[in-house]
């Protein structure tokens, strides 16, 4: 990009020179597979057309532990039957713990100001002794250990000795209230609970003591395992007991990692529930380890060594995505609580104190850092930051502007796209090419991906439905309950015969980058034009006066008409100025369709517990559904101000 000039959609930000590009994992695996370095696109066909030879190059380049067996791809009738490494013999957490050393594992954080570390051999040893307790509860393979839990040292260690002995992990974080936690925890009748008595955010103490009772009631676990001081153990359903006395018996060891076959089930993840009870997703150990491998080490270039942070929770995959992070010999930096408390740097300064390589965020965080006026630039040194990850929503230009004018100039800043389904990407960085303002930079490696039209026809120019043509490693076993696989199907394979259909409206750009125009499901169609919200809040975000935006579309006469609702900055009023002023950067920026009918003001707007603004619960409160009591929101009162408002019956 021209040094002062406006920037425009597609401009280069950042271009590694050859000898970054030289360095990275992604590279070499070209390299290893007859490529040039640079030619992504080649390498990305090999992925595709080559099935056998390139999940064979994955196992060995990351020299995956276990037995891989004779056969690595047996094709299925439907890309839903198709196997992967059927022979195989793999045990996740063995793969994480296999270098027992005094390297740092973790290095955790509170809001509090907290710091604890751990190192490899401790975390080792820690994870052993859980291993024989959660033995001698007589748990093993396939049942479940649930956890109400915060991203830190604990949680990691007992994901880990779940994963030891086969047992599936399924968790959730201490901010969901008791119907959302029973609601998610209790379908899966876990046989051990362990859950945090309270956590902090904001500088604020919270009790979750009514979320445990509700878990504990909804299921009957054998056991209640308390992280953290515990004052009265009588407050608690069930039979109860602390942490450290939990583990009393129980001496740090060699761990006796149960190998299980490719497929078995590892970890159960929850749908964000706006629409419904939450649905359990379950998904195979081995699959999540090879992905996760694949999209660190070659999309995210994550090395040995690194300092590897991501702002998350434990009840967004995210999280379980950063703990793989183990297996490539990074360092975890976690951090539990509010990112911005006691003030908007905070992060910025953990970046610096532990010198972080690779650092992880929502689009949303860089947002209210852009909001803030943050310069990282002028106020830390950031000199070993590498990588900026960025998901959750679409990273808009005005963020990729952020990063390069505020933060650094020479970041990889790679905007990445999945979803909790796959726990796992789509679309994400490529460490050897450009990145492009307000695109990703390509489809993952394996992923054939496309924009379907309504006809389910590849879309050759402007947005379509996101699909993946062939089967792929993240693709989960199927969900909780579902014995037939019948509502596992509907949900992702009956819209489009034999492909993946994944509810994101997507464009690829002339350059090869990808962009996400919001959710299929909550796509805008006015006059029959199908419009993404995200090209919406492209135009109307970077806007000073605007925290945060929501677009729905409003049934109105036969047809829809769109609604903006605008989360205003302190003190800003919405005058006919500033809704004049909303409308021409849209109609500038996008179309004359893209114009809403109405702009509103509201004082917050509704998210889902991973922090996704809730389109489709401001949708049906627009047109006059009942607003149902909705635990699958984090903050479901402010529905009231989108409901039967005046200002939409004319």
């Amino acid at each position: 990009m021209i040094s002062g000039a406006q920037p425009m959609d597609g401009d280069v930000m950042f271009n590694p020179d050859p000898q970054r590009v030289a360095g990275s994992a992604m590279a070499r695996f070209a390299s290893e597979a007859g490529l040039a370095p640079t030619d992504y696109d080649g390498l990305h066909r090999w992925s595709v057309d080559e099935v056998e030879a390139f999940h064979s190059a994955l196992w060995s380049a990351f020299d995956v532990v276990g037995q891989r067996g004779e056969r690595v791809y047996v094709p299925g009738a439907t890309i839903r039957e198709t196997r992967f490494f059927p022979d195989a013999e793999v045990n996740y957490a063995e793969n994480l713990l296999r270098e027992a050393d005094d390297r740092l594992a973790i290095i955790a954080h509170r809001e509090d100001g907290t710091r604890r570390t751990l190192t490899r051999a401790g975390l080792y040893g820690l994870v052993s002794r859980m291993v024989k307790a959660l033995r001698a509860e007589g748990i093993g393979v396939g049942d479940r250990v649930a956890g109400i839990v915060t991203n830190d040292i604990e949680a990691i260690a007992l994901y880990l000795a779940s994963s030891a002995i086969g047992a599936v992990w399924a968790s959730c974080s201490p901010d969901f209230g008791p119907a959302a936690a029973a609601d998610r925890l209790g379908q899966v009748e876990p046989s051990l609970l362990v859950a945090v008595p309270g956590y902090g955010y904001g500088g604020k103490r919270f009790d979750t003591t009514a979320s445990i009772n509700a878990v504990v009631a909804a299921s009957a676990p054998k056991r209640v395992v308390l992280l953290g001081a515990v004052e009265d153990l009588s407050a608690y359903e069930g039979p109860a007991i602390a942490l450290d006395d939990w583990l009393v018996p129980h001496a740090a060891g060699e761990i006796d990692f149960l190998r299980q076959g490719f497929d078995a089930p590892h970890a159960i993840l929850f749908s964000s529930g706006t629409t419904g009870k939450p649905k359990g997703i379950v998904h195979g150990a081995g699959r999540l380890l090879l992905q996760h491998l694949k999209e660190q080490q070659l999309h995210c270039d994550v090395r040995a060594g690194d300092r590897f942070f991501y702002y998350t929770t434990c009840g967004w995959m995210m999280w379980n995505w950063l703990v793989s992070g183990l297996a490539s010999g990074a360092t975890l930096v976690t951090y539990d609580g509010n990112p911005a408390f006691p003030h908007a740097g905070r992060l910025a300064d953990i970046i610096d104190a532990e010198e972080i390589d690779v650092f992880g965020t929502s689009a949303k965080f860089i947002d209210a850092c852009n909001k803030a006026r943050l310069r990282p630039r002028d106020t830390h040194r950031l000199e070993n930051l590498r990588t900026i990850l960025s998901t959750g929503s679409p990273l808009l230009p005005d963020g990729f502007d952020h990063i390069y004018r505020d933060w650094k100039r020479d970041v990889h800043l790679a905007s990445i796209s999945g979803g909790t389904d796959i726990c796992a990407c789509f679309l994400g960085g490529v460490p050897t090419l450009p990145v492009r303002r307000g695109e990703m930079q390509g489809a993952m490696l394996g992923m054939d991906v496309a924009g379907f039209d309504q006809a389910g026809k590849p879309v050759v120019a402007g947005a379509g439905e996101l699909v993946c043509r062939n089967a792929h490693l993240s693709m989960p076993l199927g969900f909780w309950n579902d014995a037939d696989g019948a509502r596992y199907r509907a949900a992702y394979f009956e819209r489009f015969a034999g492909v993946w259909t994944h509810g994101d409206y997507v464009e690829k750009r002339p350059s090869g980058g990808y962009v996400i125009h919001g959710r299929s499901d909550a796509t805008l169609n006015p006059g029959g034009i199908r419009i993404g919200t995200a090209e919406i809040y492209r135009q109307v975000e970077p806007i000073p006066q605007i925290l945060e935006a929501i677009a729905v579309g409003q049934d109105w006469q036969g047809d829809q008409r769109i609604i903006l609702f605008v989360r205003l900055a302190e003190g800003v009023v919405l005058d006919d100025a500033l809704v004049s002023e909303i409308k021409r950067r849209i109609r500038a920026g996008a179309t004359p369709r893209h114009v809403p009918a109405k702009i509103l003001a509201v004082p917050d707007i509704p998210r889902t517990r991973s922090n996704k603004i809730a389109e489709l619960a401001v949708r049906d409160a627009v047109n006059g559904k009942a607003l149902e009591n909705n635990p699958g929101l984090a903050n479901p009162e402010v529905l009231l101000h989108f409901k039967d408002r005046p200002e939409l019956v004319d």
